[in-house]
């Protein structure tokens, strides 16, 4: 098994303050031609809470967790879009001597976004430090790990008994990810062992809709009615995304008399950052209220402990050999997948 003597924790990052907001937001967007006044909308998003985002103190406490969780080797951490960002960590890590790490990024499954693009990053990031940098090593989706359904399962069965009682029986669960461009969705093809997928929205899709089912399972009421949506589109309205939209399908639920109440679960995040604050406890709970339609929301499982054991089991798998866990009938994803697997390039840029 290898031996590695670092653990980095690799992440989205977020503005901690008024100031950060629009460099932050620049980064994120930065080539896409994302008009300013989007820029703008967004950036009240975040100074409606003071120009912080939760995502970094969430990954403060997710380290501290998976530490108290068992985790022996050095622990670093790294953003993507902000401060700590992953070149400067990188660059530490070489300082600090380290040669060989084990990085968990804050994203479950396959696709460019979710996992592709995460590989890139360590890529440029080593790039850029050059021949001192350690070998870096990306742990594989884990989006049906016991340890990542069952916090799911547990805060979904909360978030129901949080309704009205003579709601809850005809409340639907509506679980929600992040939209991406279809294309990209098209991209996301199969690096698991066990089903393959040509849905609709390729890999991306059928493993939020896999994970949909085992969280739906574990509930009170295992046939209990639930759909899969997304939400945070900020693309051009020309370019097709994956929908319905939360919000439109919980007006649509309404409309048809389908649901006594709704329960959000966002499947498709790791951790309740400012995308699941505002785009579900402000934005989709505000259309159920004017719609006169009970609402819950489900926590994300970054602060569970058992979210926080699962970490450490998906590192023993790769330094020790542990038993790699996965439940449903995708089986266990690739460890290392194919080099040109889930790339996208999107349309009108060079390839």
């Amino acid at each position: 098994m290898p031996a590695y003597d670092a653990f980095l924790l690799l992440s989205f990052g977020g503005p901690e303050g008024p100031d950060d907001v629009m460099p932050f937001l620049e980064n994120v967007t930065r080539g896409r031609g994302v008009p300013r006044e989007r820029l703008a909308e967004v950036a009240g998003h975040y100074q409606a809470y003071g120009g912080v985002s939760p995502i970094n103190a969430q990954c403060r406490d997710m380290l501290a967790a998976v530490k108290a969780a068992g985790l022996e080797l050095p622990a670093y951490w790294g953003n993507r879009n902000w401060h700590p960002f992953l070149e400067d960590t990188v660059r530490q890590m070489a300082d600090d001597g380290v040669e060989r790490a084990i990085a968990f990024v804050t994203s479950a499954y396959s696709s460019y976004s979710a996992c592709r693009q995460y590989r890139d990053d360590i890529e440029r990031a080593v790039a850029a430090v050059g021949p001192r940098a350690p070998r870096i090593d990306k742990i594989r989706p884990y989006f049906n790990h016991p340890g990542f359904i069952e916090p799911f399962a547990a805060s979904a069965t909360a978030a129901l008994s949080s309704l009205p009682e003579q709601a809850r029986d005809g409340a639907r669960l509506v679980f929600t990810a992040h939209s991406v461009p279809v294309g990209m969705a098209a991209s996301s093809g199969s690096v698991s062992a066990g089903t393959a997928s040509t849905a609709p929205g390729g890999r991306y899709a059928a493993e939020l809709g896999e994970v949909a089912r085992l969280i739906t399972g574990r509930t009170p009421d295992p046939a209990r009615g639930h759909d899969l949506v997304w939400q945070s589109r900020s693309g051009p309205p020309s370019v097709p995304w994956l929908a319905p939209d939360v919000c439109d399908h919980i007006e649509s639920l309404a409309e048809a008399g389908a649901a006594s109440a709704v329960v959000v679960v966002p499947a498709g995040f790791v951790s309740d950052h400012m995308e699941v604050v505002h785009d579900l406890d402000v934005e989709a709970a505000a259309v159920a209220a004017s719609l006169g339609l009970p609402f819950a929301r489900a926590a994300a499982p970054g602060s569970s402990e058992r979210f926080a054991r699962m970490v450490c089991e998906l590192v023993d798998e790769r330094v020790s050999g542990a038993p790699a866990l996965a439940l449903g009938d995708f089986g266990v994803s690739a460890g290392d997948c194919p080099l040109d697997c889930c790339r996208y390039v999107p349309r009108g840029r060079p390839a």
